[in-house]
């Protein structure tokens, strides 16, 4: 298989006052092209720093992580950040929409980011818009839409860019429970075309939706399955 994420024994250290502490010990992961991968695990258990690991928001003490044939694990910022606009499309819980900016101005911006010229930039906001469902809601603001609809803009902004993976912490984590199944099933539908989507949650209903789910504990992967059939246990 085209693998998109190869992870081979990451370690992640903090330094806590004189406390070093162990958020993640010695992980490895690969995450073929096309996989729709759930990441679950306790609080305390290393599923946000493994998440910021895999969205090139942070750097491994030690261990490698190769993005896209891309070895990412020892870049600076700068190159990071290159990385995860080309790369790495986020939907967070909280939306992280610019308030003052259009739903079509939050879309465009990665794509002026990118270095994309101003005459396409329009064309192709608007298509990924209406690619979400939002053709009629192009020009209102955040607080003019529903919690639904911005995470929607969200999604459209994550899709912009035709990055490798979809990297949505808590997708649903701010919607009631008939939007959550709405928003699920675009995510659904975003993987059925190609996307690489990686989730990460706590709530078990949306995990399912994944046809992978990795489960972490103490820094470590407790539980590793694919369409219920383990891959990997402790």
């Amino acid at each position: 298989m085209d693998k998109v994420i190869e992870i081979q024994d990451i370690v992640k250290n903090y330094q806590v006052g004189s406390v070093i502490v162990r958020a993640l010990r010695s992980v490895s992961i690969n995450i073929d092209r096309n996989e729709y991968v759930a990441i679950m695990g306790p609080s305390g258990s290393g599923k946000s720093t493994l998440m910021n690991l895999l969205g090139c928001l942070d750097t491994p003490s030690s261990g490698s992580y190769i993005l896209n044939g891309t070895d990412v694990s020892k870049m600076e910022d700068d190159y990071l950040a290159e990385i995860r606009n080309k790369e790495i499309g986020f939907v967070f819980q909280t939306f992280n929409l610019l308030p003052r900016y259009s739903a079509l101005e939050n879309v465009t911006l990665p794509l002026i980011y990118a270095g994309i010229p101003k005459a396409d930039r329009e064309r192709i906001a608007v298509e990924t818009l209406e690619q979400v469902g939002l053709g009629d809601r192009m020009t209102h603001k955040p607080n003019e839409l529903s919690g639904g609809q911005r995470q929607r803009v969200a999604i459209a902004r994550a899709l912009v860019n035709k990055p490798s993976i979809i990297l949505a912490d808590e997708p649903t984590g701010n919607l009631d429970s008939k939007t959550s199944i709405d928003i699920m099933g675009l995510l659904d539908a975003i993987h059925k075309k190609g996307n690489t989507v990686i989730l990460v949650t706590h709530e078990e209903d949306i995990a399912r939706h994944a046809k992978r789910i990795v489960r972490l504990f103490d820094g470590e992967i407790a539980q590793d399955y694919v369409n219920d059939r383990y891959v990997k246990a402790l």
